[in-house]
């Protein structure tokens, strides 16, 4: 899957995996999220807990203005992620360990997840998850 990615990032012009750290615009990072949209949030229950993770948005979240989510048609609320450091060889690092990249709700609370991202180009992309769907051990 991985190398499928990789190869579909290069045939569509983009850098090559050597220079992936460079991904920091809405253009660079559109494609990638486009093609991983089932991975963007996932769901573990653990110590009594429902945690919602948004590792995989972290990982690309230069190029993104917000990453905002609702759990079971409720309101919108905003995820803060740690900023991207641009001027850095790897602005995409994770670098802050006082914030973590989950929220914790109550157990078996969380049924459905829609997240909506907004790109620094001002652009939009949507999708929702059913609770099985974004399960993980």
């Amino acid at each position: 899957m991985l190398r499928r990615l990789i190869a579909t990032i290069m045939l569509a012009g983009f850098a090559a995996p050597s220079m992936a750290q460079n991904f920091t615009t809405a253009d660079e990072v559109r494609p990638i999220l486009d093609a991983t949209k089932g991975s963007w949030v996932a769901v573990r229950e653990y110590e009594g807990k429902d945690l919602l993770y948004f590792t995989h948005l972290l990982a690309w979240r230069c190029g993104l203005e917000q990453i905002l989510y609702s759990l079971n048609g409720d309101s919108e609320a905003r995820f803060d992620a740690e900023p991207c450091y641009e001027d850095e060889p790897q602005p995409n690092a994770i670098k802050v360990d006082d914030k973590l990249p989950y929220v914790a709700f109550d157990l078996k609370s969380i049924d459905v997840v829609s997240v909506r991202l907004v790109y620094d180009d001002g652009t939009e992309a949507t999708t929702s998850y059913e609770r099985a769907q974004i399960m993980t051990q």
